[in-house]
């Protein structure tokens, strides 16, 4: 393989730009599991259009498009896009990438740079960890806009969790956390993707994550689904920056436990889809408690490598 190294002379975009473009299965250890994301090298050789058409043509999910570092606190510089639109940041896509970059030249951390800020990303006996601000507590949702939710998803409040609150969490990505009371509800949930899509804009959510809490199997605390069809995904496989916001819910609900100013648990996520992946969550706590640092964590596993030459 290739170094993966910037230059001035890649910086300048030719007229037939050709990149190296990865697909690799994040949150796994074992490929054709896990979230499936495209990962594009050389990135600054594109323009934006191009850059929708190929995440268009790879239609994995999301990919990340990988470019030089933009100032002194990066290291690299990454724009995300689904097949639909531009994102702020994807969890898996960026486990993805640096996958591919340690594989080409292994550092112990690398800086992040893109529309969220910097990220930090350490490799670790444990894979690869993530750290970032905490998202902050979610907001409510009006009664009359839950009943809608679960019936589109062909729930009804029977089957929620009582101890815990639907709340919708983010600024840039946002998610509706949905607390359910057991496996069998997250089984049955149904989605009305077309529905659900034109009701993300009214509730202030893209995706809708649907989780049950309390699971001790294999060192699995939690299980969940996430549909995402205003964003042009019906059923996201593994979610790292969902489960970021679900620690925090957990942790609002005194469904957590914390040992040291420091809470963790494993999620389990992908299961209907025959592609169960394992997001490890840790929550750094300051003196009362609350989150102020949220890391996952993870492996990932490269599928393939091509380069494409775009017109």
């Amino acid at each position: 393989m290739l170094a993966c190294t910037f230059t001035k002379a890649s910086r300048s975009r030719s007229r037939m730009p050709t990149v190296r473009v990865y697909q690799v299965d994040a949150f796994t250890t074992t490929i054709f599991t896990g979230n499936p994301a495209g990962v594009v090298l050389d990135a600054e050789r594109l323009d934006e259009q191009q850059m929708r058409m190929l995440a268009r043509e790879l239609n994995s999910g999301d990919t990340a498009f990988v470019m030089p570092p933009a100032g002194p606190d990066e290291d690299l510089h990454v724009r995300f896009f689904s097949p639909r639109k531009e994102m702020a940041f994807v969890g898996h896509a960026t486990l993805a990438a640096h996958a591919v970059l340690q594989k080409l030249d292994p550092r112990p951390v690398r800086r992040q740079g893109g529309r969220t800020g910097v990220v930090e990303v350490r490799a670790t006996g444990h894979g690869l960890a993530i750290s970032q601000p905490a998202p902050a507590p979610g907001r409510e949702i009006s009664a009359a806009g839950l009943d809608e939710v679960l019936s589109l998803l062909g729930l009804d409040r029977s089957q929620l969790e009582a101890a815990a609150t639907p709340r919708v969490f983010g600024t840039a990505n946002t998610r509706l956390l949905l607390p359910l009371k057991n496996a069998a509800a997250l089984d049955a949930a149904h989605p009305m993707l077309e529905a659900l899509a034109a009701l993300s804009p009214r509730i202030g959510a893209q995706g809708y994550f649907l989780y049950v809490h309390g699971r001790d199997e294999g060192g699995v605390f939690t299980e969940s689904r996430m549909f995402c069809p205003a964003l042009g995904i019906d059923e996201d496989a593994v979610s790292g920056n969902a489960h970021t916001m679900l620690g925090v819910q957990l942790l609002l609900q005194g469904l957590l436990p914390a040992e040291g100013g420091i809470a963790r648990f494993t999620g389990l996520q992908g299961r209907h889809l025959g592609r169960g992946g394992r997001v490890a969550v840790e929550l750094a706590l300051d003196a009362d408690g609350r989150a102020h640092t949220a890391t996952i964590a993870g492996h990932a596993a490269i599928v393939f490598e091509t380069t494409i030459t775009l017109p």
